[in-house]
């Protein structure tokens, strides 16, 4: 039996099995079309070109994997606890949660990132905090999430709307699509407030903004209650809660990419949350379009004066 093709990475030696096996079956013809099929080899390849962008937004998070061992057609299952026969390099953390621990992987290093990859690993979610202060996240998420795909527009003004209101706050935000549906506006915090003040303030900002847009807006959270409305979901602000990490390959026809993006890039006339993919994302890796934007966190205090003042 022949062993599996390797490669160097970093310091390290990653086993690349079935190479060949295909992971997002075509659905049309010509050459790297969006509905092109793509193999395990592309998905270890893509993650191994953007590993130098997309580690530092992991590093030190406990993540959960989602997993399609026979691709994006066949099952697949969200993975929080480390397998035994994972290399002993790579690292883990145990984490307390209501009825005993888990032990999730840390990927703290390009290798790692490969091993996942060819572990059919195609999506990472991440914790908003960190190994050492769990408790207290160092990011705020709100994920503009629409009902359906066809409602780009309503999603791209939302994104502005929401700009404006944490640019009234003096909150620095950063702008990233999904990959999938919608667009994520990511807030850097300071790590001193727990996770329920944070999805609290959360939660006030997007009922404000829902209060000043009734008609387009809505927190609610029950999908009958939302009607036509784009929801403002700020759940993910929740202690073991996880958001899709920057340079994540989703689960869909195509291979699409959730990527940062630059906020002048938002009124682009072919953006949509699926614009790039494993073949053209690396290049938005270059851009660098979150430069200097998440390197200092902010405080919730003086934000939640402004807001409250706002608010009457």
């Amino acid at each position: 039996m022949s062993s599996a093709p390797t490669m160097r990475v970093g310091r390290r030696t990653v086993e690349v099995h079935r190479p060949g096996k295909v992971l997002f079956p075509g659905e049309g013809n010509g050459g790297r079309a969006k509905n092109e099929e793509y193999t395990k080899s592309d998905l270890v390849e893509y993650y191994r070109s953007v590993a130098s962008f997309m580690v530092p937004h992991l590093r030190g998070r406990p993540l959960m994997l989602e997993r399609h061992p026979d691709g994006v057609g066949g099952p697949m299952f969200m993975q929080k606890n480390t397998p035994e026969h994972y290399p002993e390099w790579i690292e883990r953390a145990e984490v307390s949660k209501e009825g005993g621990t888990v032990t999730h992987t840390l990927c703290q290093d390009s290798a790692t990132l490969v091993y996942l990859a060819d572990q059919a690993c195609l999506t990472v979610h991440r914790w908003l905090s960190r190994v050492g202060k769990l408790d207290c996240p160092d990011r705020m998420v709100f994920d503009l999430d629409p009902s359906t795909g066809d409602e780009f527009p309503a999603v791209r003004e939302t994104a502005h709307l929401l700009g404006e209101l944490l640019d009234e706050l003096k909150l620095p935000s950063a702008l990233m699509t999904t990959g999938s549906r919608g667009l994520h506006v990511v807030v850097p915090l300071d790590g001193r407030q727990g996770f329920d003040g944070v999805r609290a303030f959360a939660k006030d900002v997007a009922d404000t903004l829902a209060a000043a847009h009734p008609d387009r807006l809505t927190t609610a959270a029950r999908k009958k209650e939302r009607g036509d409305r784009l929801y403002l979901d700020v759940q993910r602000n929740a202690y073991a809660q996880t958001a899709v990490a920057p340079f994540s390959v989703r689960a869909k026809p195509g291979a699409p990419v959730a990527v940062p993006l630059a906020w002048d890039q938002l009124d682009a006339p072919d953006l949509d949350a699926q614009r790039w993919t494993i073949e053209n994302a690396v290049e938005q890796g270059r851009a660098n379009p979150w430069a200097g934007l998440l390197v200092r966190g902010r405080a919730l205090g003086p934000a939640r004066r402004r807001l409250d003042a706002l608010r009457g």
